[in-house]
């Protein structure tokens, strides 16, 4: 009888802290929230940046993502709040959540893993704010039908890719949305001087694809030529060489468009792994030698071409 009761008691203790260790990640969001909300303030009074580095914060952004966006919306003239964003996971980290919970948006997110779609479904937000979430792999064949399948169409907010892979082919084939503002992932492994991207493959998996996780994507330099065509302007990466914003034009205002050689950002975190799947913690030209044999298509030639003729060994960045 001592043993069950010590059974009982350490269950009642477990949820006891459980309880208390929920509550304090409540107060500590809400404290998160409220100091977000005063930094906000502080951009819109100065107006327009000369360097968007400078609004970075993080609430829900992987990077200081949450503040770029948030200067971006109070500086252009936004007709629909409402965003897409795809490539979400189960949307603990993620572009547009802090967009969502604090400027109470409306969205779509779309993600490759029905257990990541359920996980969303489970979570309060998704009752508490009008976000719908759809379980699907995205293709060039897929996307515009699910999109408009979810009732969005014409003005948009925020586009937000983040696919690991076919970013740019999927961006080039939307229609039917007209985003204000696009965040689109960047492989800054692939340097600035090339526009270059992964050949299209609708079953692309970046793992698979190469063991060192450092084969996917496409370059700045390929996303800005892209924006060009699509109408939009370049206005800079954020600080950790990941993500890449772009501002349809007609909406730019005062905020400064950039040059991709500008507005470039070499990424510092080392995700490079072996063939078992361990950290390598590659750096520099380190990264770019490890898939110098992969193939690229190469914009501008309108070719496919083997990375390591395109570098010859140089770094990406010069």
């Amino acid at each position: 009888m001592n043993i069950l009761n010590s059974l009982k008691d350490l269950v009642r203790g477990s949820a006891d802290i459980s309880a208390r260790l929920a509550a304090t990640e409540t107060r500590l969001e809400s404290l998160k929230l409220l100091t977000a909300r005063a930094i906000i303030n502080q951009l819109r009074e100065h107006g327009i940046y000369d360097d968007i580095h400078e609004t970075e914060f993080k609430v829900f952004s992987q990077f200081g993502d949450d503040g770029i966006i948030q200067y971006l919306i109070n500086n252009t003239e936004i007709e629909e709040r409402a965003f897409i964003e795809f490539g979400v996971e189960n949307y603990t980290e993620s572009n547009t959540r802090f967009l969502l919970i604090n400027n109470n948006w409306k969205g779509l997110v779309i993600d490759g893993s029905s257990a990541h779609i359920e996980y969303i479904k489970s979570d309060s937000i998704y009752w508490r704010h009008e976000l719908t979430a759809v379980h699907s792999f995205i293709d060039k064949e897929n996307i515009n039908e699910i999109i408009a399948g979810q009732g969005f169409t014409g003005a948009l907010g925020i586009l937000s890719i983040d696919i690991d892979g076919n970013d740019y082919w999927i961006w080039e084939c939307i229609v039917g949305v007209e985003p204000v503002v696009v965040i689109i992932e960047y492989n800054s492994v692939f340097g600035v001087n090339h526009a270059i991207t992964i050949p299209y493959d609708p079953t692309f998996n970046r793992t698979k694809a190469h063991p060192s996780n450092l084969y996917w994507g496409a370059s700045l330099k390929a996303m800005c030529r892209l924006a060009e065509k699509k109408g939009y302007a370049f206005v800079g990466s954020n600080s950790s060489g990941n993500n890449a914003y772009f501002v349809r034009k007609d909406k730019l205002g005062g905020i400064h468009a950039l040059s991709p050689e500008s507005g470039y950002v070499k990424s510092r975190f080392r995700e490079s792994l072996d063939e078992q799947g361990r950290l390598t913690y590659l750096s520099d030209t380190e990264r770019l030698k490890a898939i110098e044999e992969m193939t690229v298509y190469d914009l501008e030639r309108g070719a496919l071409v083997k990375i390591k003729s395109l570098y010859d060994g140089q770094e990406a960045r010069s």
